[in-house]
């Protein structure tokens, strides 16, 4: 049996693909071989615009919550639950396990990709709870993400519970570019490996 396979992540889209786009099929599956039980789900605004084809902009921040608890607690409380997501949907779990009693249901926050600003207005800034959170939290980062570099992120404040790791010349998806001699298989592969450890840890 897999050291992490007590763990379930309960893994959330970011805010312009869902949940079975290739980028969060091929996490869950390196995931899965890491023994961890991984649950993707849609946002409300994602399963109306499966429905009819139309785009629409995500929901607003406390709907999108809200749904992420509906997740929750649909999940056995038996199950060692950690939560988090691609972009958006890891901001989301970091809010929703910031801001909620969660200390004794969620032992962990994972996010991908954190959307710390949008790209090219580093002033609007949306991490500053993570300077207190108190749920151990790993932030997998590609070192060239528009959304926060590694650059950027030197400057900032977390909290002790916060791990930073940084993907190799990635983007806002972990892709690095052809010269830096890297791929994108082989950041996910290190994102998932990353994961794995941070979750072996937390025993």
């Amino acid at each position: 049996m897999s050291t992490n396979s007590k763990f379930t992540f309960l893994f959330a889209h970011g805010a312009g693909a869902d949940k079975d786009s290739d980028w969060m099929v091929e996490m869950d599956n390196l995931m899965t071989k890491q023994g961890i039980e991984v649950i993707r789900f849609n946002f409300p605004y994602m399963i109306k615009r499966q429905a009819d084809g139309k785009r629409r902009p995500p929901d607003r921040q406390p709907k999108l919550i809200e749904a992420f608890e509906a997740q929750i607690n649909e999940i056995p409380e038996e199950r060692l639950l950690v939560i988090g997501g691609k972009s958006m949907g890891g901001r989301m779990a970091s809010l929703l396990a910031d801001s909620s009693d969660l200390v004794n249901r969620v032992p962990a926050v994972i996010c991908m990709g954190f959307p710390f600003h949008p790209p090219g207005k580093p002033d609007n800034f949306r991490g500053e709870h993570l300077a207190k959170m108190k749920i151990p939290t790993l932030i997998l980062q590609g070192e060239r993400d528009t959304f926060g570099t590694k650059e950027e992120m030197d400057g900032w404040l977390f909290s002790k519970q916060v791990k930073v790791e940084f993907l190799p010349d990635g983007d806002h998806s972990f892709k690095p570019r052809k010269k830096s001699g890297f791929t994108l298989e082989q950041n996910q592969i290190t994102a998932a490996d990353k994961i794995g450890e941070f979750l072996a840890r937390l025993k």
